[in-house]
This record gives C-alpha cells, structure tokens and sequence, in this order.
C-alpha cells in the first residue's frame, strides 16, 4: 500500500454505456449543465483526493472521455477501468445467456490492478455532499488505521427519503461506532410526520435518525482479498443463474460474519440527493442551486477551480 498519497475515489459509471445523456446519471441538475457525478469530482478535488477511477464499459470509453475525464483531467489524475462480463476466474465458464457484467462488487474488483492505496467507492447517480466527502477523505488519509479497518459515511434516514415515492435503504446495526450489519428494508415512505417500512402487510415505524448506507465506501486494499474470495465463492453459488449480481454487500458480509475485517461509520447529517423517480429532478436542481446560492459551490464547477 503506498501511505504518502492521497485517498482514490472509485466512481462506479459502467452502467452508463451506450445510453449517455439519456439516463438519470447524466442528467443535467447543475446552473451550468452539470451532472450529479461533477458535484462528486469537485468534492474530491476539494477534500483532497488524488486519483479518480471510472469503472466504465470499454466500447463507451471514447465518448466518456470526451464528455467527463477530458473535462476534468487537468485538475486530478484520472484512470478508467473496464467491467467487462468475461472478467472471471479461468475455471469459471460464463453462462450463454448473460449479457451483463457481475454487479457493484464485480465493478469495484476490475480496479484492483490500479488501486493501491486507501480508496473510496461511490455511484455515479448520487449526490453525498462535500460533509460526507470531508469525513471519509480525513479518515482515509489518517496512517494509523489498520489494514484491515474499513469505513462507511452512514446517513441519517430522514434526508434520504424521496417525496415522490417509496425508497430502499441499508439499514444499519451499530455497536461503539462499528457496523455489525446492514438489513435492506424495502418500500420506505413518509406519511404525514412518521417515516414507515412496509413489511409483510405490516406499516413499521422508522425513527428519523436512523442511519442508513448510501453506498459511500471507504476501503483499504485489503479488501481486494476477501472480494476476491466471495466473488468465486458467489459464482460456484449463483454463477449459472444469468441474472444474478455480485453486490459490494455480499464480500462486506462475510467479512464481518468472520470477523475478517471491521467497518468504522462516519455518521453524517449531509442530505443526500438522487433521481429515484422523473419528479425528483426538479428538487435536486433546486437544491444544488440553493447550496450555489450560499455559495457551498459555485455556478460553473471546473472555471472555479
């Protein structure tokens, strides 16, 4: 692990291919024209991130190039991965009916090849906030964490809620400020002043505070080891099944089931924003112009820097 550079972030965009500009990560929520994923990269740059990483499709990569890294490569290094569906154990035969890479897990493992320091992990269609940023960019960049310590920004449920319908989120279990697990919990809404998951027919009562993970991960290289690991252990498992995906989530798991590793959480009262339905896009334009307006950023991203 190289200790003297600053922490990578790990932008996970395959997902973006063929269909740029027409779907929610590339949607236009900035004064100037900027995307969700810019309002990452300005923050990054700003908390003190050195390296990005862009986990794209490699039949995008001229077109990716053009519209995000030429924008942005003379502020920070820039490197781009591939998630390709073939990138699997020699052993491993690739069922004839997949036609899609293996999943979050998958997209973080193509990097491990350009990865060797502290790193974090986010997607490219949401918006975490420079707080969120500044936590996670502070305790990657601190040289007396173990190796085997990893970390998540966790949010508190009431300002990642979607007025326009219900929301899934990671529901965490914490003990002295260490994960011990996420639960999903599905169909979340907030009715009247109550925030509520549907289970089995049954309306439960979540408490506002709840903290919940947004997918914002921060990694050593170790952890390349144990996904690895899970990611053949997930294909002798689930390998034939075409539609099956290899979430970060399981090699998480099965890390602090045995004990392989600890998370530490950065709690954050950062709001977190996103396009979960079409009539969430006019909120989050506001709410990045309100955070221009009071000058947490300014109105053309890259001519500020």
């Amino acid at each position: 692990m190289d200790n003297n550079k600053g922490p990578t972030l790990l932008i996970m965009a395959a997902g973006l291919g063929s269909r740029y500009g027409g779907i929610k990560q590339l949607e236009q929520i900035g004064p100037s024209g900027e995307c969700i994923m810019e309002y990452s990269i300005f923050d990054a740059i700003k908390t003190g991130f050195e390296k990005l990483v862009f986990v794209i499709k490699r039949s995008f990569e001229k077109d990716f190039t053009q519209k995000i890294s030429n924008k942005w490569d003379k502020f920070i290094e820039i490197k781009h991965v591939f998630q390709e569906i073939d990138e699997v154990p020699e052993s491993f035969k690739i069922p004839s009916q997949r036609q899609k890479p293996w999943g979050t897990g998958h997209a973080v493992l193509s990097s491990r090849h350009i990865i060797q320091e502290p790193f974090s992990v986010i997607n490219a269609d949401d918006f975490y906030g420079r707080e969120a940023f500044r936590a996670i960019a502070d305790h990657l960049k601190q040289k007396n964490i173990p190796e085997n310590e990893h970390c998540l920004v966790a949010y508190q449920l009431i300002n990642t809620l979607s007025e326009f319908g219900s929301v899934s989120r990671g529901v965490c279990t914490i003990k002295n400020d260490y994960l011990t697990s996420i639960k999903e919990a599905t169909h979340i809404n907030k009715i009247d002043n109550h925030i509520y998951n549907k289970v089995d027919n049954r309306q439960l009562i979540l408490p506002e505070d709840t903290l919940v993970s947004m997918n914002f991960w921060g990694f050593k290289p170790s952890i390349f080891d144990v996904m690895v690991e899970a990611f053949e252990k997930f294909l002798i498992r689930k390998g034939d099944n075409p539609d099956a995906e290899f979430f970060i989530a399981y090699p998480l798991d099965m890390g602090l089931k045995n004990h392989i590793f600890s998370i530490k959480v950065l709690k954050t009262k950062e709001k977190w924003m996103g396009i979960t339905y079409p009539e969430d896009k006019k909120n989050i334009q506001n709410g990045v112009l309100n955070k221009v307006r009071t000058e947490i950023y300014p109105e053309h991203l890259v001519n500020s820097l």
